[in-house]
């Protein structure tokens, strides 16, 4: 799946969508790709000269590969609300991230209760884990236009 049928599935946009490609769908869970380009704006203050990946901004990838799992398991359909996170534990960070790695974002539902979905993530690039975090999300109900 490519980055056009994602933003069918996602809310988020440039400059905040950072998943690229889903490469493959479990039953439990996905795998989504994301290649990280010098020329993205978070790198103009983080930091000048030595551009390195915030941390958070990794997190928000596991958590829209998360999403997108959310989505692709509701037989396509989307969601029926905003996905937004209640919960991120155990984050552990190994190693940086800079221009030009491929992050491989592994994500499983580990289970879900009423409308909260517990998930697990980790990053590779390479064969080398630079991220781990267990997290939940929920849907927010959509509100009417006024």
């Amino acid at each position: 799946m490519q980055v056009d049928e994602i933003r069918k599935l996602l809310p988020h946009r440039e400059p905040f969508l950072f998943i690229d490609e889903i490469v493959e769908i479990r039953e439990e869970g996905l795998t989504a790709r994301r290649t990280i380009r010098e020329s993205e704006p978070q790198f103009k203050g983080h930091y000048p000269g030595r551009p390195i990946m915030p941390g958070v901004l990794l997190c928000e990838s596991a958590l829209q590969a998360g999403c997108l799992f959310l989505a692709v398991s509701s037989d396509g359909k989307g969601f029926n609300g905003t996905p937004v996170v209640t919960r991120m534990n155990d984050v552990k960070f190994r190693k940086m991230v800079l221009p030009g790695d491929t992050l491989d974002i592994h994500v499983a539902l580990e289970k879900s209760v009423m409308n909260v979905h517990f998930m697990r993530a980790k990053i590779l690039v390479g064969k080398s884990k630079v991220m781990t975090l267990s997290f939940a999300v929920t849907l927010a109900p959509e509100e009417p236009n006024s």
